[in-house]
């Protein structure tokens, strides 16, 4: 019989766990689950981060799908904090405050006035405050005031302070 088969009983059992351990062995299999993030869209993450300290992990998702990474906020989320920084509590944006004193210069509020006359007679004034300067203009005053009298005085300040305005 050995010369019909090469190999002893012994041997072929032995191939035989050799190949069934393989098998089952689990090491070639693939892992489950979604695949990890890559590194560069991690450091891509943890630099906007650092770099706008208001933005929230929605705001840095959107950025990274403009950039053309799909990932998703809870992912944004957890990248910067394994890497231990913290989602500060100003994270989202400025405060009021902080975004009124940016802004103040561009900001022009407008009001109407009325006033009575001694003969009994109403009379309207336009009035702006430019924010940045707190400086009051008053504008002409009428008795019937229109849309075209109106806009008319947002034109005639535009013109004083050398902005166009349509």
């Amino acid at each position: 019989m050995a010369g019909v088969f090469p190999v002893t009983p012994g041997t072929l059992l032995a191939w035989h766990r050799r190949l069934m351990a393989r098998k089952w062995d689990h090491s070639a299999r693939r892992r489950t689950g979604r695949p990890s993030t890559r590194p560069a869209v991690k450091t891509l993450v943890l630099r906007l981060a650092g770099e706008n300290p208001r933005w929230g992990h929605r705001r840095i998702q959107g950025e990274l799908a403009r950039l053309g990474h799909r990932i998703a906020h809870s992912t944004v989320w957890r990248i910067p904090h394994q890497a231990g920084i913290d989602p500060a509590p100003r994270r989202t944006g400025p405060t009021w405050r902080e975004f009124l004193t940016t802004q103040a210069r561009g900001v022009i509020a407008a009001d109407f006035l009325h006033l009575d006359t001694m003969l009994g007679k109403r009379l309207y004034a336009l009035v702006f405050l430019e924010h940045g300067t707190r400086r009051l203009h008053v504008t002409d005053v009428t008795s019937h005031p229109t849309r075209e009298w109106t806009t008319q005085q947002a034109r005639n300040l535009a013109a004083d302070l050398g902005t166009r305005m349509e």
